[in-house]
């Protein structure tokens, strides 16, 4: 086990980075406008289902989710804006919570960085309160998100030409 694994494992925090083909200005922008979200939180799903999402990006305002298939299996995320480096960095707090009722709090620090042709998305994620959570963050939610906005950029760069 790496450094790095190790010390993920003693704080349940998680890390992960990706590339994506657009500017930081870009990702910055489809990870935080609203519209843009509403968009990259279905843009893979066959039946896109409920998208609701309210933006205040503002250090101290709030971003609101809900999202689910269906009224009855709704997933609620409340982030509170910390941090704001446009377009390098967005840090936020995040209380999240299940169609079940489990809620949990998080700590979120994303950077935006210039490389190449595109941007390195990384996101550092802790205060898991289990190791599972924290694995099925790391292997399941970041990546499909990192993928739906990935496949959004893509859209937008196709539609641009």
């Amino acid at each position: 086990m790496s450094d790095e694994n190790a010390r993920g494992a003693d704080t349940l925090e998680m890390r992960m980075s990706r590339f994506l083909p657009a500017t930081p200005h870009e990702v910055f922008d489809a990870y935080t406008d609203a519209e843009k979200q509403k968009i990259w939180f279905s843009i893979l799903d066959e039946k896109p289902g409920i998208v609701e999402i309210e933006v205040d990006l503002r250090v101290g305002g709030l971003q609101t989710a809900v999202w689910g298939p269906d009224e009855s299996n709704l997933f609620r995320e409340t982030q509170t804006f910390l941090i704001i480096v446009r377009p390098h960095r967005l840090v936020t707090e995040s209380t999240g919570s299940t169609p079940d009722g489990m809620t949990m709090t998080t700590h979120i620090d994303v950077t935006f960085q210039a490389q190449d042709d595109g941007t390195l998305f990384s996101v550092v994620q802790s205060g898991f309160p289990n190791v599972e959570m924290r694995d099925f963050f790391s292997q399941h939610a970041w990546v499909g998100a990192i993928d739906r906005i990935g496949a959004f950029l893509l859209g937008e760069m196709e539609s641009s030409r």
